[in-house]
């Protein structure tokens, strides 16, 4: 019940302070007394709508005060202020017990406590979402343990229909997860992954790579020793031949040129024993690449590596 309403600066009310009476009250006055203002008062105490003009002429604001006496309420000894006070400027500031609240947390409280009727109101007897609490009013302890009972199976039943949900929806959804779920499987399957064999790969294609760079310049440098360096060298030591009768100097230089030729020779011989042993497969590269990419492939979907993805394929598996 409504102990004390106080108002202040609404219409023509100034400052007023009415003290109620437990039971029924009931207020009489003449036209314009300001018995609207009163109950349009409790409105605005109750989250409703207001209007500037409804501030007393010359004043900055207006404010609204009620003491509730709730002995069912989780209040300490039942007893609660609430206030609203409203600015000129449309500012609002609400209290309940002291503690600042928004007009809609004010609203939600007020309407377990006050209820008006009038002509064009909106009347809680005439909502039907309030008919079931209205009857429940009157059930016993007994009943009413009934139905707290029920309330919290209903909820355990509506959470685990919304988990149902989430995780396999319905059939049509759950279906479409199947299918999705082995193809994956499928796919890592077809793939026949092995531990480690990442390295393995990149490895041998590490050294494929290098075989090719390798016996590339290996054949470059085999064909430009018995191509004109031989050759050259082979004229040279000709020339030199020819005159070196003549002059020790060009004796020993066409003997310095005969041991560089023969030395030259050996190199030569040397790289083409090395480029017989270099071993480089175009065909097996392309199957490397080809194993890598699918591998890699296969990363981006399922897993950081091989283990996480045979994994993966294990909890989907379940």
């Amino acid at each position: 019940m409504i102990n004390t309403l106080h108002i202040k600066n609404i219409g023509i009310i100034d400052d007023v302070t009415i003290n109620l009476n437990e039971g029924f009250n009931v207020l009489t006055g003449e036209t314009g007394a300001g018995k609207t203002l009163i109950i349009g008062s409790l409105q605005i105490l109750s989250g409703g709508r207001f209007s500037k003009e409804m501030i007393r002429n010359g004043e900055k604001n207006s404010f609204v005060e009620a003491c509730l006496y709730l002995p069912n309420s989780e209040f300490e000894d039942g007893m609660v202020v609430v206030s609203r006070e409203i600015n000129i400027n449309g500012k609002n500031v609400c209290k309940i017990n002291g503690r600042l609240v928004t007009v809609s947390e004010l609203k939600e409280f007020m309407s377990n406590v006050i209820d008006i009727h009038g002509q064009n109101e909106n009347q809680s007897i005439l909502d039907i979402s309030t008919h079931i609490d209205l009857i429940d009013g009157y059930a016993d302890k007994e009943l009413k343990n009934y139905k707290e009972k029920y309330k919290k199976l209903y909820e355990e039943y509506q959470n685990i229909k919304i988990e149902l949900s989430k995780n396999y929806g319905d059939d049509r959804e759950k279906q479409r997860k199947l299918d999705l779920l082995e193809y994956q499987i499928k796919e890592i399957e077809d793939a026949n992954l092995k531990e480690n064999e990442e390295d393995e790969l990149e490895n041998k294609r590490k050294m494929m790579m290098a075989s090719e760079k390798i016996s590339t310049n290996l054949m470059e440098a085999e064909n430009q020793i018995n191509g004109n360096i031989i050759d050259s060298i082979n004229s040279a030591i000709k020339s030199l031949s020819k005159i070196e009768q003549y002059n020790e100097e060009y004796s020993n230089l066409a003997k310095r040129l005969r041991d560089s030729y023969y030395e030259i020779q050996e190199v030569g011989r040397d790289i083409e024993g090395f480029s017989e042993d270099t071993y480089y497969n175009e065909k097996e590269q392309s199957e490397i690449e080809a194993r890598l990419d699918l591998i890699n492939s296969l990363k981006r979907k399922y897993g950081n590596n091989i283990s996480e993805i045979l994994k993966y394929k294990e909890e989907i598996n379940k």
